[in-house]
């Protein structure tokens, strides 16, 4: 099978030619159709992730028809189109995932291939409303906007949302999801251009945080502070989203783009009551459950732009650049 082949840190992907993989007992051979591009995948190719191994395959999201059954597997199962949880084994504690825990894409292989075996328990039904290439949107970015919001924030219908950084994966797709479940949502960005499409998309309103007073541009666009903060970046503009959180509020971080906070504020979090959680991926049911709102409110992921297999590293390059609004999608023909 054709693949995209990492070698080394700071190298191109290239497309190789690799064994295709068996399917082992209960797995099922996925011929996939398309898959999307995560920052995780950069990381990868900087050489800024844990447990480097060359070569690999990169790719965490992925979209596709099962095309083998391992031993154990529902014959039922062949030929129908899935969408693949990239998360594994996370444990049995819903609070925090196991240390066997595992992302597609390192230390297994990954998505930007034609094929890849996984476990049948990994994989659900594509939903009916979404292409190949709008689904392999949701599998990392949607898991991890989940939980982020419903999980960990515990957010409501009404409530005040704030989300940082909107342009990427899983800012968009947090965003689209809390505004479906009747959530009141505003964005940061520095782009305008990504401001006025988030609020195309629904948003109440957005500030440029590189503006001087964009804090209080922003809460009186809100008319009050937010119940819930949603961030990707960390660092300094901690204590900022402190300010900007209400009374009993919840901030929660799923990365840390600007590095560590410096110093910490630590009466504004006492005295207003906050809770400061932190996110990352998601359970097997936090999985089912973002697939079940996407197919209930009938949500569309945000595609930035398709390229060819082949072409992945013009993608990674464009992820690395910043300048999408929405997700990256390879598609795969076979």
């Amino acid at each position: 099978m054709k693949a995209l082949r990492l070698d080394g840190i700071h190298q191109p992907l290239v497309l190789q030619q690799v064994p295709t993989p068996t399917p082992g007992p209960n797995q099922v051979l996925i011929q996939l159709k398309a898959a999307a591009l995560n920052h995780r995948d950069v990381w990868i190719q900087r050489g800024q992730y844990a447990g480097l191994r060359f070569p690999c395959i990169l790719g965490s999201d992925g979209a596709g028809v099962i095309s083998e059954l391992g031993e154990g597997v529902d014959e039922a199962l062949l030929h129908q189109a899935v969408l693949i949880n990239p998360g594994q084994h996370w444990g049995e504690n819903p609070r925090a995932q196991s240390k066997t825990f595992t992302i597609l894409g390192l230390p297994e292989q990954g998505t930007f291939a034609e094929y890849i075996a996984v476990p049948v328990s990994q994989v659900c039904p594509l939903p009916a409303h979404l292409s190949f290439e709008q689904a392999a949107v949701l599998p990392l970015g949607g898991a991890t906007a989940y939980r982020a919001i419903f999980t960990r924030a515990k957010l409501q219908a009404g409530e005040r949302v704030l989300i940082t950084g909107i342009g990427g994966g899983v800012a968009l797709l947090g965003m689209q999801m809390a505004i479906a479940s009747g959530a009141e949502v505003w964005v940061t960005s520095s782009s305008p251009a990504k401001l006025a499409r988030a609020q195309q998309l629904g948003a109440r309103g957005g500030v440029n945080y590189k503006e001087e007073k964009w804090v209080d541009d922003l809460l009186n666009q809100a008319g009050g502070a937010f119940d819930v903060i949603v961030d990707s970046a960390a660092g300094a503009g901690f204590n900022t989203l402190l300010d900007v959180a209400a009374p009993g509020g919840r901030l929660v971080f799923y990365g840390a783009t600007q590095g560590n906070i410096p110093e910490v504020v630590a009466r504004k979090i006492f005295w207003k009551q906050l809770s400061v959680l932190g996110s990352t991926m998601g359970t097997e049911q936090d999985f089912a459950d973002m697939v079940r709102l996407v197919e209930e409110k009938q949500l569309v992921p945000i595609i930035d732009e398709v390229f060819p297999l082949a072409e992945g590293e013009n993608a990674m390059r464009r992820m690395d650049n910043g300048e999408q609004f929405g997700k990256l999608v390879l598609r795969i023909d076979v």
